[in-house]
């Protein structure tokens, strides 16, 4: 039987480069990956125009977008995962001395309001280090992919022409989330930030998903089988990097391949753990921040963020 051909956009990363490289394939589909170079741009354009049939997307994205009706829905695949203690950078001028000190102050965000690395990184300043995020100013420099999204009254636009490392290293903003900055009065708002995600990781299991994958559901009510073959493509990719990463046989590992090896040492197991079922708490955590930050104004459950033949789906 022909492949049914989808069109398909996801970074090359270790965890799909099987499935990019063809040497794993859906066993009833065939997916035609397109090289989207700014992989944000491929979010904003699924999201306003559903361009392709499958999609790596953020996942706070996703939870924005699903919220507003958007026409795709996700499958239990999570293709990147991360730390954003290390995000939050402030002004050493600023007479900041902890981060509960960006309270009554200008914080920048990079990009949109609804960002993965922006709600993560709030959630982390709240849990970790009781920061009331009602009494900062959220200072975006773009907008939201979901345009219908509308931000809580203490988010505001930076003002044209200006750039946020331009206002941390002037002080017209005192902090910033998500925006890389190189200045001697520039410095990580969370001492030794690395080491304290770890710690996180080590004593609550903090552990922030960043990307899932989302499907037309157009193509979900055609094919009944879609997601589940499409999930079995993901994971069979998955499990290949996982074993190298193991085994050690990736010859120069990159920053990310030295996070996951660092996460299975620390944790013992499969640092990318696909399923609705491993990922429960991380995702109501997320849907907790969602919440309280005015992502989405009602909790959806778990179960309907998810295809639903994936819904016992584990790899």
């Amino acid at each position: 039987m022909e492949k049914v051909r989808l069109s398909a956009v996801s970074r090359t990363q270790g965890n799909n480069e099987s499935l990019k490289n063809g040497a794993v394939t859906p066993d009833r589909f065939e997916l035609d990956f397109e090289e989207v170079p700014i992989l944000v741009h491929a979010f904003r354009r699924m999201v306003r125009g559903l361009e392709w049939d499958v999609c790596e997307m953020a996942i706070t994205t996703y939870i924005c977008a699903k919220a507003h009706g958007k026409a795709f829905t996700a499958i239990p695949v999570f293709l990147v995962r991360g730390f954003h203690h290390n995000a939050i950078l402030y002004n050493i001028k600023s007479g900041i001395h902890s981060p509960k000190d960006i309270e009554g102050r200008r914080v920048g965000v990079n990009r949109g309001y609804t960002v993965t690395t922006g709600v993560w990184a709030r959630g982390i300043l709240e849990e970790e280090f009781g920061v009331n995020l009602d009494k900062v100013t959220w200072v975006l420099s773009g907008d939201e992919h979901v345009a219908e999204y509308v931000p809580p009254a203490n988010v505001v636009s930076m003002e044209q022409g200006k750039t946020l490392e331009e206002m941390l290293i002037s002080g017209e903003i005192d902090a910033v989330i998500g925006v890389e900055v190189d200045h001697p009065d520039v410095a990580p708002l969370i001492p030794d930030p690395d080491a304290t995600a770890y710690d996180a990781l080590r004593t609550r299991g903090l552990y922030p998903i960043n990307h899932t994958v989302v499907v037309k559901d157009e193509l979900l009510e055609k094919y009944p089988g879609l997601a589940a073959d499409l999930f079995g493509a993901f994971a069979r990719a998955k499990q290949l990097y996982v074993e190298k990463l193991r085994t050690g046989g990736i010859e120069q590992p990159n920053a990310a391949d030295r996070m996951y090896a660092k996460v299975m040492e620390i944790t013992g197991a499969d640092p990318l753990p696909y399923g609705i079922e491993p990922n429960r708490a991380t995702i109501e955590n997320l849907l907790d921040h969602a919440i309280h930050q005015s992502i989405i104004t009602k909790r959806p459950s778990i179960e309907s963020l998810f295809a639903k033949s994936t819904a016992n789906l584990l790899a």
